[in-house]
């Protein structure tokens, strides 16, 4: 039996089994399952077995990577030609681009690769349409850009939000603030510094169990449901924030375009005619956390053309710019002058670990 084939025998048993009580154990264990296939499904991708097809091979550049996904005809192509003015084929009909195009664009001093993949359709994390390769390369993305008709937003949305999601893409998500340290005896002890309404001891035994971690101590420091808490145990889950993207609001009224603005992190645009473009941009740069320094050498006003860029999972700190530099530059370093809202007084000077805000000024002091 294909691992295609034992998702769908549990997708379905799920489905029939009756939610309650008594039956949440044994979903935790379908759920635990569930995830060890996928696991396996998305470990037998990287490997291509198969040959390789063209136009998937697409390099990353740039300080941040950007994949379009959405449906034949939705203006996938049309938005990059315009923010790009790289040239990918716009047609009347569906599936008019069969591989990945790459364009850049330079926004705020930063360079953002932009990927326009070809469409997707339901059914994608089983392979149909070129799914995989198309979800595989949205996985290497730092955002995603989900491009939505806005006659059939909700439809749409929804249909691709599933198929990411089956192939373990965490939309707008952290991941949970779990920790699990095993240990060689003493079986499973499970703490908790909140009181935890999503999930229970007998739903977190069984799925440990499944993934045969027999000896450990589990902490939770927030609410999590059992799909949270397999992601965390299965680690092959990436969490991208994302954008949706509103596209032709030139087909409604201003009514209409009320209702689906209430949807979160969208954007409502007209690709054809260049209304609210660069509105995207500011949207897109806002979800993708990145902070800009300046360099300033001795005696020189700032770089302003050149800013060095680095995300902000966690707060940058003088060091990581350092390493951004030079690897060696850490060895010779003595001590920085900063400019900026990260300091009380400007130039500041400061050590290896002060911590940067977006646009601050950087001087740095070798050792002689």
């Amino acid at each position: 039996m294909s691992i295609l084939q034992k998702i769908a025998d549990i997708e379905n048993e799920m489905n029939r089994t009756q939610k309650n009580k008594a039956t949440n154990a044994h979903l935790g264990i379908l759920k635990a399952k569930l995830a060890k296939l996928k696991s396996e499904l998305i470990e037998g991708q990287k490997k291509g077995g198969g040959p390789k097809q063209e136009g998937f091979e697409v390099q990353k550049t740039g300080d941040a990577r950007i994949g379009f996904i959405g449906f034949p005809s939705v203006g996938k192509s049309t938005l990059l030609n315009k923010l790009t003015n790289t040239f990918s084929e716009v047609a009347a009909y569906e599936f008019t681009t069969l591989t990945c195009v790459p364009g850049v664009v330079k926004y705020k001093g930063a360079k953002l690769q932009m990927l326009d993949l070809p469409g997707i359709i339901e059914g994608a994390k089983d392979g149909k349409g070129r799914g995989r390769q198309i979800i595989a390369v949205a996985r290497t993305c730092s955002c995603l850009l989900i491009i939505l008709d806005v006659a059939k937003p909700l439809t749409h949305k929804l249909i691709i939000e599933r198929e990411l999601d089956g192939f373990g893409i965490r939309l707008n998500q952290k991941p949970a603030n779990i920790t699990i340290k095993k240990k060689e005896k003493g079986g499973l002890s499970i703490s908790s510094t909140v009181k935890l309404k999503l999930i229970t001891d007998e739903e977190i035994l069984s799925v440990m169990k499944e993934y045969r971690v027999i000896n450990a101590d589990i902490c939770f420091y927030e609410d999590c449901t059992v799909d949270q808490l397999v992601d965390v145990i299965d680690g092959t889950c990436v969490y991208i924030p994302c954008v949706y993207v509103m596209n032709k609001i030139d087909q409604i009224s201003v009514e209409e375009l009320d209702i689906v603005n209430r949807i979160p992190h969208n954007c409502p645009i007209s690709a054809h005619h260049n209304w609210n473009l660069d509105g995207l941009l500011e949207v897109i740069w806002d979800h993708l956390h990145l902070t800009r320094c300046y360099t300033k050498p001795r005696g020189q006003i700032p770089d302003y053309n050149e800013p060095v860029i680095m995300k902000t999972d966690v707060q940058p700190t003088i060091e990581m710019f350092c390493d951004k530099l030079h690897r060696q530059m850490m060895k010779e370093f003595k001590y920085a002058w900063v400019w900026g809202s990260s300091v009380k007084h400007n130039p500041q000077k400061v050590g290896k670990e002060h911590k940067l805000d977006d646009e601050d000024i950087i001087q740095i002091v070798k050792k002689i």
